[in-house]
């Protein structure tokens, strides 16, 4: 894995702390989960089973061996490559009369054109999403009891077309002969929910993508001016998870090659080339090579930089 690979994964891991954290999963829901249109975004959090979950658990579809009750974070059979979902979540739909619970899979994407349409990514996310409720929502022939799906891709790199965009693809009921009207409930089940940043400032914008983009975008502020925005503008909760992932993100975005993040490494002025590598060794994340190599610093000079921070 080279340098730029490697800073990516580690930026991509921050992204995900941060949109796991239930304030931000929240202002993600209230826009782009039908069942949470119209409700408060305080009262949206107390709706979330648990704690999101972020990483990696093996889930043997079949059955052959223990279940564990949970959501699991990725699928896999003998057939079919690991499947990992980012983050995964289930709430309560508010106002509903009965308990009925959604499936939410938030999904952190730098890469919008990975060699394959990403919306076919994000149909065969649900499907998995659906098909793994097997012997943990329901067992046999209790299909009555699956749950409907949402997996929501926040887009950061998008194409000109695509950006500054939110958009919801669901199953929708066409009477082909007839005049049929199904419960919505029995065929609305997987929702994929495409969200596309740019390059603008966050101040450029509103709503949900004024959020997302001031958070995962705009890295010209700082943390001290992210927390600030969170709290004072969104009142958003700071906890010690999302000012850690706020901070990494600050941290580790100088050296992705991407648009916006590039800054600061190539210019050849000395004091940028200290800044950024000061920035990465705080993130406690790189080796000391790794950061000379994005900083173009001598590796000797990264060293005496790292023995200055303090223990």
């Amino acid at each position: 894995m080279d340098q730029n690979e490697k800073l990516k994964k580690l930026y991509d891991a921050a992204c995900r702390d941060v949109l796991s954290e239930q304030g931000i999963a929240a202002y993600i829901m209230k826009t782009c989960v039908e069942e949470f249109k119209d409700t408060p975004i305080k009262e949206i959090i107390r709706y979330i089973q648990g704690k999101p979950e972020v990483g990696a658990v093996l889930v043997n579809p079949q059955g052959e061996v223990t279940r564990i009750e949970t959501l699991q974070n990725e699928d896999k059979s003998e057939s079919e490559s690991a499947v990992t979902f980012d983050i995964r979540f289930t709430v309560t739909a508010p106002d509903t009369g009965d308990e009925i619970k959604l499936i939410i899979n938030l999904e952190a994407q730098n890469d919008y054109n990975p060699g394959y349409p990403l919306l076919k990514r994000g149909v065969y996310y649900c499907s998995r999403l659906i098909s793994s409720q097997y012997g943990t929502v329901f067992v046999k022939s209790g299909y009555g009891k699956i749950q409907k799906v949402y997996s929501i891709w926040v887009c950061v790199n998008p194409t000109q077309k695509t950006e500054y965009s939110i958009t919801s693809y669901h199953m929708t009921e066409k009477n082909i002969i007839g005049q049929v009207k199904a419960d919505r409930h029995h065929y609305d089940l997987l929702n994929v929910v495409m969200i596309c940043l740019g390059d603008k400032k966050y101040t450029e914008l509103t709503g949900l993508l004024r959020l997302l983009n001031m958070m995962m975008v705009d890295n010209y502020l700082t943390k001290q001016e992210k927390r600030q925005i969170l709290t004072e503008e969104f009142d958003v909760e700071i906890t010690p998870e999302l000012e850690k992932g706020v901070e990494e993100m600050c941290n580790l975005s100088e050296g992705i090659e991407k648009k916006g993040f590039d800054r600061g490494f190539n210019s050849g002025r000395e004091d940028e080339k200290l800044a950024s590598a000061r920035r990465m060794i705080a993130a406690g994340k790189l080796s000391a090579e790794d950061i000379a190599g994005f900083s173009d610093l001598p590796l000797e000079r990264v060293k005496e930089l790292m023995q200055e921070q303090p223990a």
